[in-house]
Formats: structure tokens, C-alpha cells, sequence
């Protein structure tokens, strides 16, 4: 539990399936203290968001202040499930937020709902409220989203809403393949060869179809040729990410992409694409679900 006794306007709350994180946020929308746990949502049965969620902000509970929650959460596994809303549309809507069952007189907990097409069939928890914020921070903004993580997304933005979007499992295929199957062996550390990467971003835009030998390559180079292990893993990553982008070639082909996630991941994104001609923007994961959050706020009567 966090020690930090703040007087919060109202609390953000990003609670995805490995993590849980809060800020205690000021009525002008400025952080006064966060703090997170490892609680996330695969780790919880339904009744155990709640104590979760206390042992993390208890101290900030003085005033009774609402909570505004996003992620998966809101899933059909999480605490109260918040329905998809369907595309295209905005990303958030405050009317749409499900209230969580509570037994805690201090505590309001409303969930953002997340976002589904039909077809193809998608769905999206937590990104949503990443682009709402990145719109909120880029107002007029047309064009795509890149969000890269495990589940990468790529959301085609006009006039303020979501028309499309599509998912990739990049994040989670490396994880895979590096952690769990005959390429582990390879993969020790955690270093980076950029030279790698290029040529393997390169290798699988041009010869998507070629994936599954050229992943049994860096096995095989590795047991002959010396493949170092982070050549081996850069490799890996830019044939992943590379497959990707031969897949939402429509989405960033000529368009204006901006990403949105982690420092280290956005970046590799950027290299890819700039080697495609493609100058992407980027910004942060956690100041997009920031900016998003205190959209709906005010729809709570947090930032009075």
C-alpha cells in the first residue's frame, strides 16, 4: 500500500492483466502521487478487485473521491464487465461507463468500456482510452494510431472517431518463440543489434510467406554459424515486426501514424517504418491513458 496522503479531485486507475497502476489526480488534472502494484487481472478472482484496489489507494479515500478505471478491468473477467461499443465511433463515451459493485462506502469505481468491430471481428480493452487521450493531446488529429504492445493495434482516426482498427499478436508471438520454443536456446540477454533488425523488418515486408524458415534459421545459424544471441533476438523481433507491417500495410501506406506505447518498443516501430519512408510521431502510453481518463472526468464531477 502506498503511504502518499493526498486530498484527489478523483483517481485514474489503468488496470490491465499483469499490472495495476493509480494516480491520484488534482481537479486541473495534475498527478499528485501514483503508485502500482502487480494485482493485475489474471492474477484475480471477481471479489479480490476490490481489496486490490484499497491496499493500492486507501490514503487517497479522505474525500471520497471517484475512481476512473480503464483496461481489463472492465473485461468478462474482470471486476464488472464494461460491453464493447461498437465501430466506427469515439473512442470513449462517458455514458457508456459501467459502475462496479462496491462494498466500501468510500469507493465509486466507473469503467470505460472498450471498443469491437464485426468485421473483420476485433476488439480492443484499454486502447481506447489511449486514443482518446492521444486526441485530446492532438486535436484534429486524422490519420492512424500504432499501438505497439502484445497485442498490437493500428486504428484508423477520422473526424474524431475510430472508423477501423486491426490487432497483431506481435508481443505475444515473441514471447512465445523467445521464451518458450526451440529458439530459446539463442536468445539469452537482453542486448540489440540494429543491423539485424533492419534486414529481418525488410526480409518479412518483402517475403511474408517465408516466416516460418526464416524462424527456424536463427536456430539453425545459431547451432553452425555463431548467430550471436542478440542478433538472434533482433532478428526475431524484426521479422515479427516486419510480418506486421506487411499485414497493416493499408493502415500506414501514405498516412499520417503516430505511435503510442513504451519508449523502447516505439522505437523499434519508428526504425521499421522509417525504413519504409514513413516518419511517425510518437508518444507516451501513459500520457495518452492520462489525458484520456480526465476526459471523462468531468463526467463524474472529478475536476470541479
Amino acid at each position: 500500500m502506498t503511504e502518499t496522503r493526498v486530498t484527489p479531485a478523483w483517481i485514474a486507475v489503468d488496470w490491465g492483466t499483469s499490472n495495476l497502476r493509480a494516480w491520484a489526480m488534482g481537479g486541473r488534472g495534475e498527478i499528485l502521487a501514483e503508485a502500482s502494484s502487480d494485482e493485475g487481472m489474471g492474477k484475480l478472482t471477481r471479489d479480490g478487485f476490490e481489496p486490490a484496489l484499497l491496499q493500492l489507494i486507501s490514503p487517497w479515500l479522505g474525500t471520497q473521491p471517484p475512481v476512473i478505471a480503464c483496461g481489463m478491468v472492465g473485461s468478462r473477467q474482470g471486476w464488472c464487465e464494461a460491453p464493447y461499443r461498437a465501430v466506427p465511433c469515439t473512442p470513449l463515451d462517458p455514458a457508456a461507463q459501467a459502475t462496479a459493485p462496491t462494498t466500501d462506502p468510500r469507493l465509486t469505481v466507473h469503467i470505460a468500456p472498450g471498443l469491437k468491430q464485426t468485421n473483420p471481428p476485433d476488439v480492443m480493452r484499454g486502447e481506447e482510452t489511449q486514443i482518446a487521450g492521444a486526441l485530446a493531446l492532438m486535436p484534429g488529429y486524422d490519420g492512424v494510431f500504432c499501438l505497439p504492445g502484445t497485442h498490437s493495434k493500428w486504428a484508423h482516426i477520422s473526424a474524431g472517431e475510430v472508423v477501423s482498427f486491426h490487432t497483431f499478436m506481435t508481443g505475444e508471438l515473441f514471447a512465445l518463440l523467445s521464451g518458450q520454443s526451440v529458439l530459446r536456446h539463442g536468445m539469452q540477454g537482453d542486448g540489440w543489434d540494429d543491423a539485424a533488425f533492419d534486414a529481418a523488418v525488410s526480409d518479412a515486408i518483402s517475403h511474408p510467406n517465408r516466416l516460418s524458415t526464416r524462424l527456424f534459421s536463427l536456430r539453425a545459424e545459431g547451432l553452425i554459424a555463431g548467430l550471436s544471441p542478440d542478433a538472434a533476438r533482433s532478428r526475431l523481433s524484426g521479422l515479427l515486426i516486419g510480418l506486421e507491417l506487411a499485414g497493416s500495410r493499408p493502415y500506414w501506406l501514405g498516412q499520417r501514424v503516430t505511435l503510442i506505447g513504451a519508449e523502447k518498443l516505439s522505437a523499434a516501430y519508428a526504425r521499421a517504418l522509417a525504413a519504409q519512408g514513413i516518419d511517425a510521431q510518437r508518444l507516451s502510453a501513459t500520457d495518452c491513458t492520462l489525458a484520456g481518463l480526465t476526459s471523462l472526468a468531468p463526467q463524474t464531477e472529478a475536476a470541479r
